[in-house]
């Protein structure tokens, strides 16, 4: 249901109902006269509004008429009153901002065809809607520094800064950092860093997102590709336990940038720069093939190969509980799938089941959205061995590396490449055979006996668990690289070669099991995959 179609909200004490071109609209008391008009579906032109952060009121462009105001009000700005009467349509608001717009036009260098913002641009966007008229200025323009550095991620383009103050207030709201402000005055007032200091901050490339036009760039992303090239794929960030949702901005089978994407209960407007960059790694060292013995070989060699392996260890004596000498390791890296499908195959094995995680990084932990823990999926990991195998709970990597020195583990299947245990536990794991089900060759998997490749992140619909146990989903943006498949069915594959049997034939089926079985995601919805062309003039919503 569109917004513009949404029933009235009930009047309450703590409500106000005012009427914006003629239609009656109750809000939260409070609310702006901008989101009031939104709820109607009337978006009123702003470059100065977010959202998510404070009300600056200098741009101008959201002017609207109110009835008994003599002169026209910011509708940013502006509270919502009982009884208000508002024009956004009449001749004076209309005017005041195509005014407005032509001097925010006057000095812009208009260099759409090379700037990254193009098709994105909430300055191109209004001047297409509300303008489109040829500029009346032929004096020179004001020049001001181009491809300055910043800092670490960004470079500015002073040129094109339309003075809205977004960044500054990011800085100052969202990384808790002065690190920019204003100089100078007039037509010759520019953004600059404040004195000493630089744009580094964990949240610096949150002033790329709400910038509305290309001044604020980002290094990692510039001069890359179009954005109106690119499709969006909704999606979990992989950074740590904070779970942020994203989209991921793809073409041609790969991903180029990592966006926030809001939701107010877990991220908001935001995400941190560390996470941005998470979606190098689905470039870089991956496992495209079966890999046997450290030969390339076919899907269907492996397969038989590791039911070789596991048959021997699996009639071993194990650790105890009725065990056998086959260990199993989930990971706090891999999603709830890829954890729920490898230990409902160790319990038809009745293997040993450890899970490991990545050490937690405390530094990097803030009030914010950084957590220390750096693994975006411990709470979901923990909840399936808690409902599989409640004695395993506390196995975790010291546990695994106690199991390989007593010499109770015969083979290893191992889930995923980031293996944190000791340099003397490695050592013991390459004397046993390996069966790594991983999307990298990297760490133990580059020793292992099989390897056996399964799809990244990105490239398989999955969930993962936040630290919040917020049960949230991710979507394939694109195809996994050569034979790979979803994890899910590579243990599933392993299964049928081993005697076992899982008979999934797609992820939902998986999804539906799993939440049947894991008492907190009891009937979580499957939900749809959604897939949209990225043709963005961004409007003023930021």
């Amino acid at each position: 249901m569109s917004e513009a179609s949404a029933p009235p909200a009930p009047v309450t004490l703590d409500s106000v109902t005012l009427t914006i071109d003629g239609a009656a609209v109750t809000v939260p008391k409070g609310t702006n006269v901008l989101e009031a008009a939104r709820k109607l579906g009337v978006d009123i032109s702003a470059f100065c509004y977010h959202p998510g952060l404070s009300i600056a009121a200098c741009c101008r462009q959201c002017l609207v008429s109110i009835e008994k105001s003599p002169k026209l009000q910011p509708s940013c700005q502006q509270i919502a009153g009982e009884g208000m009467v508002v024009r956004t349509t009449d001749a004076q608001s209309t005017l005041a901002r195509k005014q407005m717009l032509e001097f925010t036009l006057v000095n812009h260098p208009i260099d759409c065809p090379i700037c990254d913002k193009a098709g994105e641009c909430t300055l191109q966007k209004l001047y297409v809607d509300h303008d489109n008229a040829d500029s009346r200025i032929d004096t020179p323009k004001v020049h001001k520094p181009k491809v300055v550095d910043l800092g670490p991620h960004i470079v500015l383009d002073a040129e094109r800064c339309i003075l809205c103050t977004r960044c500054i207030r990011v800085c100052d709201e969202v990384a808790g950092s002065h690190q920019l402000e204003m100089i100078n005055r007039g037509d010759h007032e520019e953004l600059t860093t404040a004195p000493g200091e630089r744009l580094d901050n964990p949240y610096s490339l949150n002033t790329v997102d709400v910038c509305p036009v290309g001044a604020l760039t980002a290094k990692d992303f510039r001069f890359t590709m179009r954005a109106w090239e690119l499709e969006s794929t909704p999606s979990i960030c992989q950074g740590c336990a904070t779970g942020c949702n994203v989209e991921i901005h793809h073409r041609n089978e790969r991903a180029w940038r990592l966006v926030p994407r809001l939701n107010p209960d877990v991220n908001g407007h935001w995400m941190c720069d560390e996470g941005r960059f998470t979606y190098h790694d689905l470039r870089e060292g991956r496992l495209a093939g079966p890999v046997v013995g450290g030969m390339p070989a076919s899907w269907d060699r492996a397969l038989r190969a590791a039911a070789d392996q596991l048959a021997a260890a699996r009639t071993a004596g194990g650790g105890g509980g009725g065990t056998n000498g086959v260990a199993v390791v989930l990971s706090a890296q891999a999603s709830n799938e890829e954890n729920f499908a490898l230990s409902k195959l160790a319990a038809a094995w009745k293997a040993q089941v450890f899970w490991t995680a990545r050490p937690p990084r405390p530094e990097r932990a803030d009030d914010r959205l950084r957590d220390a823990d750096v693994n975006p999926n411990s709470a979901g990991v923990k909840a399936i061995i808690g409902a599989h195998h409640p004695a395993a709970t506390a196995n975790d990597a010291a546990g695994f590396e106690a199991a390989l020195a007593g010499g109770t583990v015969k083979a290893v299947v191992m889930l995923g490449w980031d293996l944190p245990i000791s340099d003397a536990a490695l050592r013991h794991l390459r004397e046993l055979p390996l069966i790594s089900l991983s999307s990298h060759e990297r760490g133990p998997v580059k020793h292992a006996a099989i390897a056996l490749p399964i799809a990244a992140w990105a490239e398989s619909a999955g969930s993962v668990t936040n630290r919040a146990g917020r049960l949230q989903r991710t979507h394939a943006a694109f195809a996994p690289p050569g034979q790979a498949v979803a994890g899910w069915e590579a243990v599933a594959r392993l299964a049928q070669a081993s005697g076992a049997t899982l008979t999934w034939g797609h992820g939902r089926e998986v999804w539906k099991e799993m939440t049947a079985a894991i008492a907190p995601w009891k009937d979580a919805p499957w939900g749809r995959e959604v897939r949209s062309l990225q043709l963005r003039f961004a409007g003023s919503r930021g």
